[in-house]
């Protein structure tokens, strides 16, 4: 699926609210590296996100739980999330996913969903490294790519 390509593992290292947009904002940093890739994302991924990191579980399944039990269910297996480009200020990742029959099953996804699922499923996330370097050539004080909010001038205070 990825084969050949420079991926760096992350995981969850804050979810924050952005001071001037009153978006929030999930920033992935680096399991072992000093990676450090923050994305603004929707309230309702933002809260899906909230949740499963809280371990709160709702009276009723989710979007996000729902389709972990269809993933479930159907008997295909979570290799691990990959935030795979950065284009025109908007992320993109994939779910790789393994059948039964041992086929790799490769979805689109938006980060913000594809880091949901990935903590309902305990699957790893990636980073390419080319998305970082597409971020860190934004030439900005903070980045300005986003998943589903509007770019933003300055880097909040809060991350430390």
């Amino acid at each position: 699926m990825t084969e050949g390509r420079n991926l760096i593992e992350v995981k969850i290292g804050a979810l924050i609210m952005d001071p001037n947009t009153n978006s929030p904002i999930v920033v992935l940093k680096g399991v072992d590296s000093e990676a450090v890739l923050p994305i603004w994302v929707g309230a309702f991924e933002a809260n899906a996100i909230a949740l499963e990191i809280e371990k709160v579980l709702p009276q009723r399944p989710m979007t996000h739980d729902l389709l972990r039990n269809l993933i479930v269910q159907c008997g295909l297996e979570a290799q691990r999330v990959i935030v795979t480009d950065l284009s025109d200020n908007t992320f993109y990742a994939r779910v790789e996913l393994i059948d039964l029959n041992g086929n790799e099953v490769s979805l689109d996804a938006r980060p913000s969903d594809a880091i949901a699922l990935a903590l309902r499923l305990d699957c790893p996330i990636f980073i390419e490294q080319d998305v970082l370097d597409k971020s860190a050539a934004a030439n900005q004080p903070g980045p300005t790519a986003t998943d589903d909010e509007p770019p933003v001038e300055e880097w909040p205070e809060l991350i430390g």
